[in-house]
């Protein structure tokens, strides 16, 4: 009996060294080859102009051979100079196709006929795979911190799922637009640049796009996060029928016939409220909202704005012109408390307004 205990304790430890053994092999293992394989189905996002305290680059995730790009639907976007670096160092201008707020993503074209045969994600391969679990080990790949350019490889983050569940999160005081199912991730990974970033497999499976940087609206600390292809969102068709979609549905209508949803139509107001902001002269097609004058005892005066400030975001809107904040003023009436988030000396502060009555 004694012996067959000695037998079975030793059996049991040589198994456990066993596993230990792997699982330690498993975390020291090379990714080179996996990581030389997916850059190349990467590119980085670079931008002009935009906002200070903003950042004008990011990353896209190439889905098709001929440069469809996947990317986050964010502020970077908003430019008349959008540029791809490929992996091989190529340079080219894109335009944006499509954008979907409520998945939060983007797809972008490369502008030139002569881009063909790229690597990509084939997402609708991606979209069936099963999904990641808490645990799985995981690779992040972006141009966090624009450390990348031209043909120089991405920024690669070892890590694993540290859980699955909602997303709550927030940007200054504006709730994120994406509040379904998340992966949770044990490394910093959502820095400035990070977002479209791709979330892989150990072997370089892509199941998740890097989000931007967010904070938890329960406990007001920062997050990192990946949105799953297979996250599905209700979005309302033009004919009025809702249906739930995935980022992999988005991209292959994005890339054909178009994406076909009902716009989001304020309903307005009439003139709008009265802010008793004076902006400078709108004379180029983008003139961007600076502040020139705020009129004494005006509703801006109470909220403490001041010349020479820059109107950022709109109640959540990016504001990226003179006529664009005209337009959503016109659209919030009098009595109205809005939410403004502006420059002020390099830095971003958000203000509230009680919108007033204009007056006579």
């Amino acid at each position: 009996m004694t012996r067959r205990l000695g037998f079975f304790a030793r059996s049991a430890a040589a198994a456990a060294v066993f596993f230990l053994g792997t699982a330690a092999l498993q975390a020291q293992q090379s990714f080179t080859a996996v990581c030389e394989q997916v850059n190349k189905k990467m590119v980085k996002l670079f931008g002009s102009g935009g906002f200070k305290g903003l950042p004008a680059y990011g990353t896209g995730i190439v889905v098709s051979p001929d440069g469809y790009i996947l990317t986050v639907n964010n502020h970077m976007l908003n430019t008349p100079d959008l540029r791809v670096h490929l992996y091989d160092g190529r340079v080219f201008q894109a335009i944006v196709l499509a954008k979907e707020p409520e998945l939060d993503i983007a797809l972008v074209k490369i502008d030139s006929k002569d881009v063909t045969g790229l690597p990509y994600f084939d997402m609708e391969k991606a979209v069936k795979a099963p999904a990641a679990e808490p645990g799985d080990w995981v690779l992040a790949f972006s141009n966090q911190f624009s450390i990348a350019t031209r043909d120089e490889p991405m920024t690669v983050q070892r890590g694993v799922i540290a859980a699955n569940s909602k997303l709550l999160g927030r940007k200054g005081v504006f709730d994120a637009p994406y509040f379904g199912e998340a992966y949770f991730l044990d490394m910093i990974a959502c820095n400035p640049g990070s977002a479209g970033g791709a979330l892989t497999t150990r072997k370089g499976e892509l199941i998740g796009i890097i989000g931007r940087e967010l904070k938890n609206r329960l406990s007001d600390t920062w997050i990192n996060y990946a949105v799953p292809i297979r996250a599905k969102v209700q979005i309302e068709r033009i004919d009025g029928k809702n249906e739930a979609v995935d980022i992999a549905v988005f991209t292959k209508e994005a890339m054909g016939p178009g994406w076909k949803v009902k716009p989001k139509v304020a309903k307005k107001t009439g003139p709008g409220g009265y802010t008793g902001l004076v902006l400078v002269p709108d004379v180029v097609d983008r003139t961007p909202p600076y502040v020139e004058e705020v009129v004494a005892g005006s509703p801006a005066a109470q909220a403490g704005l001041k010349a020479d400030d820059l109107v950022v975001y709109f109640d959540g809107e990016l504001v990226q012109s003179i006529r664009i904040y005209r337009d959503l003023l016109k659209m919030t009436g009098p009595g109205t408390e809005v939410t403004l988030e502006i420059q002020r000396d390099n830095r971003l502060m958000t203000v509230k307004m009680k919108l007033g009555e204009h007056p006579k």
